[in-house]
């Protein structure tokens, strides 16, 4: 079971689209996938057509009352992809769980616990780096980095890479980063080249060879509550999340 948490406190990085759609994609190649929303703001969840409001138990529910993942986890409409999804309660979860012991590996030890198994788990980290995605990063074994191709890309990388030595050294010594993956690149522009440049000269191998092109159709697929390929099959933002997932699934021969 690959666990891996995506994540860049920088908003508007594609945090939840990688997520949603890698996650479509590996499904439909016959792999079993949950996906963890661990952002308040439920993109996730609403990117896969539910409602946050109606939804009964949350991974706030997880969290904070403890009760089985199982007991959270829902069918969205595509086959072999599950969610755990999240609400605006989320979002207090942080404030409650201030004095509780062992706060930082709840999620992980509740997965334990329920004995979950699928193919991937990917969690969808918050844009912050508080007591959520701590969770997040206690839990996983890998980490993906999508990192928008704009002047400001880099800039909070430094704390985020000081935040995953933390828990290295101190309660994940397992966790790697696996994937940087540029996003909302467009070859014509000088800035998009310059900076898939730096994040390649930081970052050397770790680079997927993908990159996710600007494309407007992945930013309407959530609002109809469907993954790129059901709701734009052919389109850019289609070809290359078809193309990241398949770099993804060979990773798995090289380890």
């Amino acid at each position: 079971m690959r666990k891996i948490a995506v994540i860049n406190q920088k908003g508007g990085s594609g945090k939840t689209t990688t997520v949603v759609n890698i996650g479509a994609f590996l499904a439909q190649k016959g792999k079993k996938v949950l996906l963890i929303d661990l952002d308040p703001q439920s993109h996730t969840t609403i990117h896969l057509g539910f409602e946050p409001p109606e939804i009964k138990n949350s991974v706030y529910e997880i969290l904070i009352k403890k009760i089985p993942a199982k007991e959270v986890l829902l069918p969205t409409y595509e086959k072999n992809l599950f969610i755990a999804p999240a609400n605006i309660e989320l979002a207090s979860a942080e404030i409650e769980l201030v004095n509780e012991i062992g706060r930082e590996i709840i999620l992980r030890d509740a997965l334990k616990k329920s004995k979950v198994d699928f193919d991937y788990i990917l969690i969808d980290c918050p844009p912050s780096l508080g007591l959520l995605t701590l969770n997040a990063l206690t839990t996983a074994d890998e980490i993906f980095i999508p990192i928008q191709a704009e002047f400001f890309a880099l800039e909070g990388l430094t704390k985020l890479m000081q935040t995953i030595d933390i828990v290295k050294n101190r309660l994940n010594r397992g966790i790697e980063i696996t994937g940087i993956i540029i996003t909302m690149y467009d070859a014509r522009k000088n800035i998009c080249r310059d900076v898939a440049d730096k994040v390649k000269g930081h970052f050397k191998n770790k680079i997927f060879k993908t990159k996710i092109r600007e494309n407007v159709r992945l930013a309407e697929a959530p609002g109809f509550g469907k993954t790129i390929k059901d709701f734009a099959p052919g389109s850019h933002g289609e070809e290359d999340y078809r193309r990241l997932a398949a770099e993804i699934l060979r990773q798995e021969k090289s380890k």
